[in-house]
């Protein structure tokens, strides 16, 4: 048996997707399987398209509820409780900040001030997303409100490529959308699956090592997407009730059960702040954290084992 890997973007990241088998074809069939699976459900969630479900919610914002499939529904049932769990730090209804306040792909030279910020966030509220359990509909209560699932998509979408390679027979693999990953199984050599943790100054090396076998990984860090505004580093995560992004924390490393809890989490973990992130993941069964700050300190949550 080999490990077998095939890299390429989806969802607007770079996917790799690792699978365990016993030749070049096998392995290159299972990868096509998950490739589809991860285009399918990219097809459903994306705000690129006006096709999508997504885009047909947000059309709709204010005027009537959408019909949308159930695992739309669901997707969207479960986000709604992990806004409810994170107190808003998590929210899917942030959409309506997206690249109107904030982008970070341009040179932005100014923050928005506070107010500019303000009047934008009055839109994200995940308590304005109507859920119609019998007709399976979704509506946005507020003219202008829009969802993204930028926050999860990725992670469920590893997660549903992961169950349907299990279901296919393959006992051991990796999904890797970008620093968020889900492992099952064990390498070829029988040891478990171990991922490094990044350096936030230096993301291509690692402070520390992690078996990551039966588990999901997902890490949210200022050093993927910022900018440099009078000499201070503004990171990509903004804080929903603000409108602004949050300072003090370098990244946030997630370890869950499953990939789509993990990356709807290593956001809001963030937003919170290192008391009460590690607070609530401490709560939570199954989850553990990793937080470093700006001064390179590191704080965990309990019972994690760092190598």
């Amino acid at each position: 048996m080999e490990a077998y890997s095939h890299s390429l973007k989806l969802m607007g990241n770079n996917f790799t997707i690792t699978v365990v088998d016993e030749n070049n074809d096998a392995a290159q069939l299972h990868i096509d399987t998950a490739i589809a699976e991860i285009k399918r459900i990219e097809k459903l969630l994306t705000t690129f398209s006006d096709e999508s479900q997504t885009s047909l919610i947000n059309r709709n914002a204010g005027i009537h509820p959408v019909k949308v499939d159930r695992e739309v529904y669901s997707l969207i049932e479960r986000s709604i409780g992990i806004s409810a769990v994170t107190q808003g730090a998590f929210d899917i209804t942030y959409g309506s900040l997206d690249k109107s306040l904030w982008n970070f792909d341009r040179q932005m030279t100014s923050l928005p001030t506070k107010e500019e910020a303000l009047q934008r966030v009055h839109l994200i509220n995940y308590k304005n997303i109507v859920l119609d359990p019998e007709e399976g509909t979704v509506m946005l209560r507020e003219k202008g409100m829009r969802i993204g699932f930028g926050g999860i998509g990725k992670g469920y979408a590893a997660e549903m490529a992961k169950n349907l390679l299990i279901a296919n027979g393959v006992q051991s693999g990796i999904i890797n959308a970008s620093g968020d990953l889900t492992a099952w199984g064990l390498q070829p050599s029988g040891q478990p699956w171990r991922i490094g943790i990044s350096d936030p100054d230096s993301p291509e090396k690692f402070f520390s090592y992690l078996a990551v076998s039966g588990k999901a990984v997902a890490t949210s860090g200022n050093y993927e997407k910022f900018v440099m505004i009078g000499g201070k580093k503004y990171s990509h995560t903004i804080d929903p009730k603000t409108g602004l992004p949050i300072s003090g924390i370098k990244s946030v490393t997630i370890i869950a059960e499953n990939a789509e809890f993990a990356d709807a989490m290593a956001t809001p973990i963030a937003v919170m702040g290192i008391k009460a992130g590690l607070n609530l993941v401490d709560q939570l069964a199954g989850l553990f954290c990793i937080i470093i700050d700006d001064y390179n300190n590191m704080y965990t949550s309990k019972n994690i084992n760092l190598k």
